[in-house]
């Protein structure tokens, strides 16, 4: 199961497809994209990829333990959900006018459709077991909750997409050691035989 990176590894898979589709337009430059928070200082990037929640999703059921090898168990991996907010640095400097923001946002929107899925083998290419894909989609969220996101890290509310990304399973770390049998007993009955009881 997946590391304990993947999460970054989400983040930076999101990073990569924005870069790809969208320079040299509307975007001059991939290093204008980036994983930012709209609180950071830095008016060089022009879209930032913001993860604000991580979220365990506790309706999926795993097994209680899993063998690792013949003599180690390892807890289940735990599904989790990550939340996204993709949004245009609104810096004045930047000099982006409303036009150029929607432009920006719907291409975006299109490339994040286009390329709603990916396997964690493409995002850590170690790994040998088959997980489910992560998906993207958009965060089932309104409006009042949209500007709370922006109320917490106190900016003003500026038109933006909420992506979810799930399910992200993310492995344990903690491997317990099995005792090895070191004593059988075999006995035997034979039916009919009353010296056996």
């Amino acid at each position: 199961m997946a590391d304990y990176p993947i999460i970054s590894d989400v983040s930076q898979y999101i990073v990569k497809k924005l870069r790809e589709k969208m320079c040299p337009e509307p975007i001059p430059s991939p290093n204008n994209i980036d994983v930012s928070s709209p609180l950071s200082q830095d008016v060089d990037y022009l879209v930032g990829v913001y993860l604000y929640d991580i979220v365990e999703d506790v309706q999926v059921i795993q097994p209680r333990m899993i063998e690792q090898g013949r003599a180690q168990l390892t807890k289940p991996p735990r599904p989790f959900a990550l939340y996204y907010m993709v949004f245009v640095n609104g810096s004045g400097q930047m000099g982006l006018k409303a036009p150029d923001t929607q432009k920006i946002i719907g291409k975006i929107a299109q490339i994040i459709n286009d390329n709603n899925s990916v396997r964690p083998d493409e995002l850590q290419s170690w790994l040998t077991t088959q997980e489910p894909p992560i998906v993207l989609s958009q965060a089932k969220i309104s409006l009042e909750e949209k500007v709370r996101v922006w109320q917490a890290i106190n900016k003003p509310y500026q038109i933006s997409l909420f992506y979810k990304a799930a399910p992200v399973y993310l492995s344990s770390a903690e491997i317990i050691d099995t005792p090895r049998v070191v004593d059988a007993s075999i006995g035997l009955y034979v039916a009919g035989d009353d010296s056996t009881r």
